[in-house]
């Protein structure tokens, strides 16, 4: 399971957040077959999903996250809850590049220049949707960029995956974020924060968030919740899709492919029909 803490602090001006995203980038390296490029794209949006998903008010609201830009890895769009459900894909989950001149992964090549779309779906008649320019790639920024001049949020965010061996050992994040009325040698001060954790899935593999808390946030006391990666498809979901295309378009699509294969981008699972198949749906 993932974990979210969050608690406020310089005299509560200051709202701050811990996150554990390894177990949720696990499983989408086990559902995608992420290489560790895409692992470290596809994980740092989950990581920035989780804290939006976080602030969500209802039960029933939820958000989509969509980074389209132009490079390798393609686009990348995640879904999340409000209970920290998250679930998400990229386009390209098998592509690579060279490590970058100080021997990190480019991530920034991986994601490319585009856009980063957020839309939250929280009850009323349109969901409400914000969008701004992906300004470097590496994710942390643009999403920090994305609460500026979307939200009119001043925030700070530091997003990391480490991946050794196939196996994700360290993801998550810090985000510190402005309240309204902060003073300003507050924001200073949160931005210094800030810069202890630029190595965020480092600190998380050695440290956990209990090291972390221990070593930079003595004495705060944080409130915790639970996140996991968990898609939404089922047998009884696709039926009610096909149901809605109809019967004869349905056997239109058998006839001229054999079957109706409907596969999950988020979970990677097929769903197979034959004829026989489609009848049961309208009987």
């Amino acid at each position: 399971m993932g974990r979210i803490l969050k608690s406020l602090i310089f005299d509560g001006f200051i709202s701050l957040s811990l996150i554990d995203s390894t177990d949720i980038v696990n499983k989408a390296i086990e559902y995608h077959n992420l290489t560790e490029l895409t692992a470290a794209a596809l994980g740092r949006t989950l990581t920035a999903s989780v804290f939006m998903a976080s602030n969500l008010k209802n039960k029933t609201d939820k958000l989509s996250v969509t980074v389209s830009g132009d490079g390798v890895g393609g686009h990348i769009i995640v879904s999340a809850d409000s209970n920290l459900n998250v679930r998400g894909y990229i386009d390209n989950p098998s592509v690579n590049l060279p490590l970058k001149a100080n021997g990190k992964l480019d991530v920034a090549g991986c994601v490319g220049r585009g856009r980063i779309t957020i839309t939250r779906s929280m009850g009323l008649k349109e969901p409400y949707t914000g969008s701004s320019e992906i300004i470097s790639g590496e994710l942390a920024e643009d999403f920090s960029y994305y609460y500026a001049v979307s939200e009119q949020e001043p925030t700070a965010m530091a997003l990391g995956v480490k991946v050794k061996g196939g196996k994700c050992i360290g993801a998550g994040g810090v985000v510190i974020q402005a309240l309204p009325g902060c003073p300003e040698e507050y924001i200073v001060e949160a931005e210094k924060i800030i810069s202890n954790f630029t190595d965020i899935s480092t600190k998380i593999n050695e440290l956990k968030l209990e090291g972390i808390i221990e070593n930079y946030f003595k004495g705060v006391k944080f409130t915790e919740k639970c996140a996991q990666y968990h898609c939404i498809c089922s047998s009884d979901y696709i039926d009610s899709i096909l149901i809605s295309l109809g019967k004869d378009e349905l056997n239109d699509i058998i006839k001229t492919q054999g079957k109706i294969e409907v596969n999950c981008q988020y979970c990677d699972k097929k769903y197979v029909y034959n004829s026989e198949d489609v009848d049961k749906l309208f009987t």
